[in-house]
């Protein structure tokens, strides 16, 4: 075999070996293209608490009121919490009363505004500029016609609970009243809006940093209290007469 055909029979064994390593290639980058899809497909849904499908930055308004609850602003939402904490303290452990505060500061203000407004005259300064304080009529309607649906609403489910069609939301309100009423006589209710200020200021700050974990573990919780009602559900509420509830007649 001369030199030439050496050199061409080479050749061809490295196009027939580049081919097999492209075509390999190719195959395995399409297997590796197949598998991040098929793991989205694999992906299981991530429970939320609540059922929610937002961030919890957007569940409570995505506004001012949540940048505070979740500490945006670190300054504004320390100085909200500081001015709660020393109203508390003011209040409950120096026995100052509410009524007495504002007379104190509207006293302290008429004061003030009555000398400014006649040393203004003296030091050549302008009288301060009290602006006018009106309630607007839409707003207070807004708010009035807000309260009143929501009264009405909690009313009419009362009432559907009283008839007996849903035992699980009575044993539920039941139990929520009843433990209501434990913590209320352990506290006055200066003190439980405190506490539930201050519950508003931790415990949603950290469930968004643990996030993952609380919701994890409140799975686990919620499955295991299903399984425990479907066993209560079998033994004893099935047991009980459920009462209709009447529908009011049409004229």
């Amino acid at each position: 075999m001369t030199g030439h055909e050496y050199m061409s029979m080479e050749k061809v064994a490295g196009k027939i070996a580049g081919g097999f390593s492209s075509s390999s290639s190719s195959s395995s980058s399409g297997s590796d293209d197949d598998t991040p899809s098929h793991s989205k497909s694999l992906k299981p849904n991530v429970y939320r608490l609540f059922g929610r499908e937002k961030p919890l930055h957007q569940v409570l308004g995505a506004g001012k009121p949540a940048d505070v609850l979740l500490w945006r602003n670190k300054r504004i939402s320390g100085s909200v919490f500081g001015c709660a904490t020393a109203l508390w303290v003011l209040f409950e452990l120096l026995d100052y009363h509410l009524i007495t505060l504002i007379c104190h500061i509207s006293i302290l203000t008429l004061i003030t505004l009555f000398l400014w407004s006649h040393v203004s005259n003296f030091i050549d300064k302008p009288p301060p500029n009290i602006p006018d304080a009106v309630f607007p009529d839409k707003c207070v309607l807004e708010v009035a016609s807000i309260v009143r649906y929501k009264m009405n609403q909690a009313l009419g489910h009362l009432r559907h609970i009283a008839f007996g069609s849903d035992v699980k939301s009575f044993l539920a309100v039941v139990c929520g009243l009843w433990t209501l009423s434990v913590i209320g006589s352990c506290f006055n209710f200066l003190t439980l809006v405190y506490i539930v200020f201050v519950l508003l200021h931790t415990v949603l700050v950290m469930y968004e940093k643990y996030e993952d974990k609380v919701d994890s573990f409140s799975e686990k919780a919620i499955i295991e209290l299903k399984k425990q009602y479907v066993e209560f559900d079998k033994k004893v509420l099935s047991k009980i007469h459920k009462g209709k509830l009447k529908e009011k007649k049409k004229d």
